[in-house]
């Protein structure tokens, strides 16, 4: 199983990220997909959640922020995020089941 994530990078706060992830060695179709992130020195936190259906959910600290999407013809995941904070800064790992990406850092300055 590969996880692979991208879209990480520098922007101010209030400005927009996309991560994406792309994944292989599992049937995509039906894997629940998540992003999770962790600040340095901070354990690493789920951050959002799609099911294969199509269903999702969030941390509080980034609903109304971040919209989780999944293309299944693709087999990519991504994590659109608005309205970014500082507190925002962290990298950001891909996850199904017991499968971790290496992660996309995410800084954003105030």
């Amino acid at each position: 199983v590969l996880l692979v994530e991208s879209g990480g990078g520098l922007v101010q706060a209030g400005g927009s990220l996309r991560l994406s992830c792309v994944a292989s060695g599992i049937t995509f179709s039906i894997a629940p997909m998540a992003w999770y992130r962790q600040a340095p020195g901070k354990q690493r936190d789920w951050v959002a959640s799609i099911t294969s259906t199509g269903s999702t959910r969030y941390a509080e600290s980034v609903k109304g922020r971040s919209t989780i999407s999944r293309d299944n013809a693709k087999n990519m995941v991504y994590l659109q995020m608005d309205s970014l904070k500082p507190e925002d800064t962290a990298v950001y790992y891909c996850n199904s089941w017991s499968n971790w990406g290496q992660g996309t850092q995410v800084t954003v300055s105030s």
